[in-house]
């Protein structure tokens, strides 16, 4: 089994397509054997899959199980007195949810990998942190939400940190107006999902005709597409309302999911999302599950090296995107990087932000 703590000593956009494929197809290998002696469930789909690990070649053929399942079956490689935390994730009401538990280990890992990416955009100081969100978010730290985890992941990056919402999801001007006052010599960071900005900040924002000057700002946010683009609202009508409210000029995306917290894809300054040596994204047909090559569309399959209380390392999503390059973004990191181009199909809406409705 490849040791987890080596991996992370590698810097998170330096192997080219060869180093990363050798990396990645012996990791997911591992844990494909690993998860199938630990899992019963997990070993009974490989049995329904014919799969014999000793015939896998690449990590295209690494067997991918649809990210649904986790809302269906229990899938755990863990006895249960080793679950330290249980992640759910986001869905409107009366959809099922899926469940993910995490050892000790793996949510330490997760913690590191956020850690290494993210800092490769915010550099690795600290800085007062303004979290657009409610604090009632995190309330129940043992049964976490995606969107509480990701409040929770990415405070990390943050000192002084401070909620734009209240309770209510009202905007708390005071609390937003003294954090601006104190910091606004001085680099600071943003964090919230995507609706949750459009819908409870800019929204309020523009309705009290009020600015603010976060120019000195970087903003990560990520999730709630589906409910923008029903709006249709673009990614740059999207950057273009927050620099005309609030100055700010460093946004960036991110795609992740609960199923694999930890390992985000980042959206770099040229507006591409990438993924890191910790783990990739495989685009295939819609219709055979057949690769797709650079440039065309289909669904997107995420693999990781991080999973190992459960089998989550390699998962059919249920989005559609498009890889644009390897190697050559003009940003300069290695790897794949890639866009999304929306949910598949008669797939439930969900993400971070769809979980709260206003009444």
């Amino acid at each position: 089994m490849l040791n987890y703590d080596e991996i992370l000593n590698i810097p998170p956009y330096s192997l080219n397509k060869k180093e990363k494929a050798e990396l990645l197809f012996n990791g997911l290998l591992d844990l494909t054997k690993y998860h199938y002696q630990k899992c019963d469930n997990y070993r009974k789909i490989l049995h329904t899959l014919s799969i014999n690990c000793d015939k896998l070649k690449n990590i295209y053929d690494i067997p991918f199980i649809p990210v649904r399942l986790f809302k269906e079956f229990n899938l755990s490689s863990i006895k249960d007195d080793k679950i330290f935390k249980t992640m759910t994730s986001s869905g409107t009401s009366g959809q099922a949810v899926s469940k993910i538990v995490l050892d000790k280990d793996t949510a330490l890992n997760q913690q590191k990998t956020l850690v290494k990416i993210v800092s490769d955009y915010t550099g690795t100081s600290r800085m007062p942190m303004l979290i657009i969100d409610s604090p009632s978010v995190i309330k129940n730290r043992l049964m976490f939400s995606a969107r509480g985890a990701g409040i929770l992941g990415f405070s990390i990056f943050g000192s002084d940190r401070t909620y734009a919402l209240d309770e209510d999801m009202n905007l708390n001007l005071n609390e937003i107006e003294k954090f601006i006052e104190k910091y606004k010599e001085k680099p600071i960071l943003l964090f919230g999902f995507t609706f949750m900005i459009w819908q409870y900040f800019y929204k309020e924002l523009k309705k009290l005709n009020k600015k603010f000057d976060l120019s000195n700002g970087i903003l990560i946010h990520g999730g709630g597409w589906k409910k923008l683009i029903n709006e249709a609202i673009s990614k740059e009508d999207f950057k273009k309302a927050l620099n005309d409210v609030c100055k700010l000029n460093k946004i960036y995306d991110y795609y992740g999911m609960v199923e694999q917290t930890g390992c985000v894809y980042m959206e770099c300054e040229y507006g591409h999302l990438h993924a890191s040596v910790f783990s990739d994204v495989i685009v295939r047909n819609s219709k055979d599950f057949s690769l797709s090559p650079i440039g065309k569309g289909g669904i997107i399959q995420v693999v990781s090296l991080l999973p190992k209380s459960y089998p989550g390392h390699s998962l059919l999503t249920e989005d559609e995107g498009i890889i644009l390059g390897e190697d050559d973004c003009p940003c300069r990191r290695k790897g794949k990087y890639f866009k999304i181009l929306g949910r598949i199909k008669n797939a439930e809406i969900r993400g971070c932000s769809d979980t709260y409705e206003k009444h």
